[in-house]
């Protein structure tokens, strides 16, 4: 199988290098797995993946910090790939991705893959890469949380899932983070080789195979703050009683249920309920990284009335369970208060 890893102005070797290496690493597990890996897997001797990262014009180029990212070849010299990814890329003077030629080429290669029926993905700001080439209008994606505003901005059409940490809709496949070329890699790996060996991957490389959601670690209350609507909502239902149902927020904003229901889909791309169900969780959090209250007090604190239903609601947008966020965000805490008297 064969996977093109595109080159552009700004593009950050690291991740360029990263998620070249994570399919070499793949191969070389099946080529020679560690004793008692692998088990029920079939041997081969030849590899799975062959990698060729390409620029535009086949040149190499140098990435932000000056590094020179060698390339195999330019878009044209590839006839056929399965997958083709972009990754992250530094943000100009503006925060966001550069405009160029070379990204422009990339964006219509990246066309011209998908057309032919290869998996195409992008990591971080590579997202906008696939935004430039049309593939994500109207369809579900994701991109860095710190640039989803932006990302909204520049591509209206696209339908930007606030929060996630992987999308894929019609063999289109986005991630957020500067670090998220190993999820982009993992579940290309998956998409194209299978569970089992996505998971050989995972544990020879040590990741995580299910990557947690970005809302976890993003300010609580972040998207609500690009419009006066959300913000209004966000109050409502941080002070309302247990039971606040999607009717009852539209009356206190003093809109129809339709018309609450058509500007959320439009700002934030979720229901009435869904919006209402995030601002609990995200205030659940802060309560759960307060020392002193149980998880059926943080429940009832946020609206639920059933600690079984929060637990469910809970793990939904997080991908742990209360208690296990607790301990999470403590131990985060524990590392930076760590980190801050080592310097003193």
């Amino acid at each position: 199988m064969r996977i093109a890893i595109l080159a552009v102005d700004g593009s950050l070797l690291s991740a360029i290098a990263g998620l070249s290496d994570l399919f070499w690493i793949t191969n070389q597990s099946l080529r020679a797995p560690p004793e008692g890996v692998a088990a029920g897997l079939p041997d081969r001797a030849d590899p799975l993946f062959t990698i060729a990262i390409v620029s535009a014009d086949g040149k190499p180029l140098r990435d932000p910090q000056g590094r020179l990212i060698s390339v195999d070849g330019a878009f044209r010299d590839l006839d056929r790939c399965d997958a083709a990814l972009a990754t992250g890329m530094a943000l100009g003077a503006d925060r966001l991705p550069p405009a160029s030629a070379s990204i422009t080429q990339g964006a219509a290669w990246m066309r011209t893959c998908h057309r032919q029926g290869a998996l195409v993905g992008a990591a971080c700001a590579g997202t906008f890469v696939l935004g430039e080439a049309g593939l994500l209008d109207g369809r579900r994606c994701t991109t860095t949380w710190w640039l989803h505003h932006a990302f909204k901005r520049r591509f209206p059409k696209a339908r930007p899932v606030w929060g996630t940490a992987l999308e894929e809709q019609d063999g289109i496949v986005t991630t957020g983070g500067p670090l998220s070329w190993v999820d982009l890699g993992l579940h290309v790996i998956r998409r194209l080789a299978g569970a089992e060996i996505a998971k050989l991957a995972a544990d020879i490389s040590v990741a995580d195979s299910l990557p947690l959601p970005q809302m976890i670690y993003a300010p609580r209350g972040f998207i609500n703050t690009t419009d006066p609507l959300l913000l209004r909502a966000e109050q409502i239902i941080r002070h309302a009683s247990p039971g606040l149902t999607a009717e009852g927020l539209a009356q206190a904003l003093g809109l129809s249920g339709r018309t609450l229901h058509r500007r959320l889909k439009e700002l934030t791309d979720e229901s009435p309920k869904e919006f209402i169900t995030r601002v609990r969780i995200e205030t659940a959090c802060v309560l759960l990284e307060t020392p002193g209250a149980s998880v059926k007090q943080v429940a009832l604190a946020c609206g639920y009335g059933e600690e079984s239903v929060f637990r469910r609601a809970f793990v939904q947008l997080t991908g742990m369970t209360p208690a296990d966020y607790r301990r999470w965000s403590a131990g985060r805490t524990a590392d930076n208060a760590a980190s801050r008297t080592a310097s003193i």
